[in-house]
């Protein structure tokens, strides 16, 4: 007979490795079980700290908690529980507790917890303390992902992380034993959303809104209190407005004695320039851009702003390093959102007194992203990536741990200032956003059936051979390819596609198109395709409808923007990736996307382009979709996509998505 263990190590396949996994944690879950049973049919007078032994139990009589700020700037955090004249390290017992009881895992069990149960804890020694529930609820939901195999010692946050310790504010049952430094710096974490209002600068030649000004005020907390943060206003609110504001007051302050760097993407040099010399002409601006900027080093310590862009930021990081900063700015942010980039590694090498993240999509994909932009914004603060990981990510997204990501996002929440555009920009007018389906027919539906079946066989076995993370490029190959036969047959590298002569949704748009150019309409029109640009173009030119033109092999970017604006022509054929950023396009009052993608906050970034400040019309978005098709499916995923980002980012909590095997058998599905 062969063991599970012994069989473990003659068979390591995924199959068997699962098994043996699964198989442990019920074991152990039935023997939690066992235990906690024992102990909660115990007399009350002598609960067991383990089956074989009594307990002595005492009643909790007070609560002390000691707090000292180590050499590495971080809290140490040792909470007592007095009772019996002992002082009981109540870390560790509430370590046991959360291990031995799932109820306070998971937070509506946690809230339907009775305050005035009496909880035992159990402790060495045959110690049993019992305390009422109420005293223990907000250690859990405050501090519970630092009891994860908390044994011994003191708990150890970030200094960052001083709001944590909010339950010390209550006198009443708790001793507090420390600096008050530390509580002051709690205090004024929890004051970072309700900061006093302060004048804009005098040489600012800009009429702020009431929602620019709190902006202002707020990245003026942030540097009066040494703290760093991400200002991620909805695109199209003026970030970087507000931070040219900031700036000058900086100069006229006469704290800005040394230069500012701003790193952003190449798209949005001309815009930075632009707003500079328009809205805040004191700023010495200068731009380390292009072939000539080698010759521009020197001058750098001459500027109050100095402009760089993810891609140089590498090639030029000696020359950049030589300078120490005031202020290091990264625009839009998510550009750095995979830490071992050369740009993520090289901006962590930039010595700046100051940080600042400016990002309308903090948060696209996944909580690795928000964990990159904090460990450049306040390193150490979320911990390493594999511990993220395993306390933080893994929990929300896979298991939809509400207690955790509630914590998280609390968190986060001082160092984060959002606002959407429905919130704060009322003067905007409406956006309507409209799904226009059409069905596939004749050939392109046949050949659609053919590739989706060929590809649900071959992901399928991809999956069953390695396991879902490592059949990821398979999958988006899958996808890729229907997506493709969606847009049109003529995009698929294929013989038997060439041959396919029907195009649903080309069809529709061209019957979109000189109805909405006959009625004045001004259109954007977004695809992932440039190659599908292409056949756009030619449907265009046969119906003599003028366009311009912009993707990333467009050199001159704001020729194209700017005849745009001018009204130079009535439709602007757009590459989702070269318009996601840097344009400004109020002009426009229709977004088309042609095909969508899962990611909704790239799909926004582009409706952004024209729904945005200046925009005086209504504005409608159409996603054009083949019913019944992967992209229908999409569509789905996008709301669980937004549904993560909303419940990490802003006070409205939403449910976790979770992604699954299920979610690709659902997008492969048949027509």
């Amino acid at each position: 007979m062969v063991t599970p263990a012994a069989h473990a190590k003659a068979d390591t396949s995924p199959g068997i490795s699962s098994w043996i996994h699964d198989l442990r944690n019920l074991r152990q879950a039935v023997e939690n079980k066992r235990a906690f049973a024992r102990r909660e049919h115990a007399p009350k007078t002598a609960l067991p700290a383990s089956p074989e032994i009594e307990a002595e139990v005492l009643e909790a009589e007070g609560w002390e908690a000691h707090v000292r700020e180590n050499v590495n700037g971080e809290i140490d955090l040792d909470m007592g529980v007095l009772a019996a004249g002992e002082r009981l390290p109540l870390a560790a017992l509430l370590a046991d507790l959360l291990h031995r009881e799932t109820r306070w895992l998971d937070a509506l069990s946690l809230s339907g917890i009775p305050d005035d149960e009496a909880v035992p804890l159990f402790g060495a020694n045959s110690r049993c303390v019992r305390v009422r529930a109420e005293r223990i609820k907000p250690l859990v939901r405050l501090l519970i992902d630092l009891f994860d195999g908390h044994r011994y010692g003191p708990l150890r946050l970030s200094r960052f992380d001083a709001e944590r310790l909010d339950f010390l504010r209550d006198t009443s049952h708790w001793q507090f034993h420390g600096p008050e430094s530390v509580r002051q710096l709690g205090e004024r974490l929890r004051n970072a959303q309700g900061v006093q209002a302060v004048e804009p600068p005098k040489g600012l030649c800009l009429e702020l809104r009431d929602y620019q000004r709190r902006g202002l005020a707020w990245l003026q907390y942030l540097r009066e209190h040494g703290l760093s943060g991400i200002l991620a206003d909805d695109m199209g609110l003026g970030k970087t407005a507000q931070t040219l504001a900031h700036l000058l007051c900086e100069k006229e302050a006469g704290r800005l004695t040394r230069p500012a760097l701003v790193v952003l993407p190449t798209s949005l040099i001309f815009n930075w320039k632009n707003e500079a010399a328009r809205y805040a002409p004191d700023l010495r601006v200068l731009s380390l851009h292009g072939q000539g900027r080698h010759n521009r080093f020197a001058r750098i310590p001459e500027h109050d702003v100095i402009l760089t862009t993810y891609p140089l930021l590498w090639r030029d990081g000696e020359a950049l390093r030589a300078h120490h900063y005031y202020m290091l700015i990264l625009d839009e942010a998510q550009m750095v959102k995979n830490a071992r980039s050369k740009s993520a590694k090289e901006i962590r090498r930039v010595s700046a007194a100051h940080r600042l993240c400016l990002t309308g999509t903090p948060l696209e994909n996944h909580l690795g992203e928000l964990w990159t932009q904090f460990d450049f914004l306040l390193p150490g603060f979320l911990g390493d990536l594999k511990r993220f990981t395993r306390v933080w990510r893994n929990p929300i997204e896979k298991h939809g741990d509400a207690l955790r990501r509630d914590l998280l996002a609390r968190r986060i929440r001082p160092f984060i200032l959002r606002r959407k555009k429905d919130e704060v920009a009322t003067e905007l007018p409406p956006k309507t956003t409209i799904v226009r389906s059409v069905e596939l027919a004749g050939g392109q539906r046949d050949l659609y059936a053919t590739v989706r079946a060929a590809m649900d066989e071959r992901v399928r076995a991809r999956i069953a051979q390695y396991g879902l993370m490592q059949s990821q490029m398979v999958i988006l190959d899958a996808l890729l390819k229907l997506r493709q036969v969606c847009c049109d047959p003529r995009l698929v590298k294929s013989a038997a596609a060439r041959k396919i002569r029907e195009s649903a949704k080309l069809g529709l748009l061209m019957d979109m198109l000189p109805e909405m150019v006959a009625e004045g309409r001004r259109v954007l029109l977004f695809s992932q395709f440039t190659a599908m640009l292409d056949l756009i173009q030619i449907e265009l030119d046969n119906a003599r409808l003028h366009y311009l033109r912009l993707t990333g092999e467009t050199r001159d970017r704001e020729t194209p923007i700017t005849a745009f604006q001018s009204g130079d022509a009535p439709i602007f054929l757009i590459s989702l990736k070269a318009g996601g950023v840097g344009l400004n396009l109020t002009a426009a009052d229709t977004i088309i996307h042609y095909d969508p993608w899962w990611n909704p906050a790239v799909e926004n970034q582009a409706a952004d382009r024209a729904y945005r400040l200046g925009q005086d019309k209504p504005v409608f978005v159409y996603k054009l979709i083949i019913a019944g098709s992967i992209e229908e499916k999409i569509l789905s995923l996008q709301e669980k996509k937004a549904s993560l980002a909303a419940s990490i980012l802003s006070e409205r909590q939403a449910n976790t998505p979770k992604f699954s095997p299920e979610d690709i058998a659902a997008l492969l599905t048949p027509l």
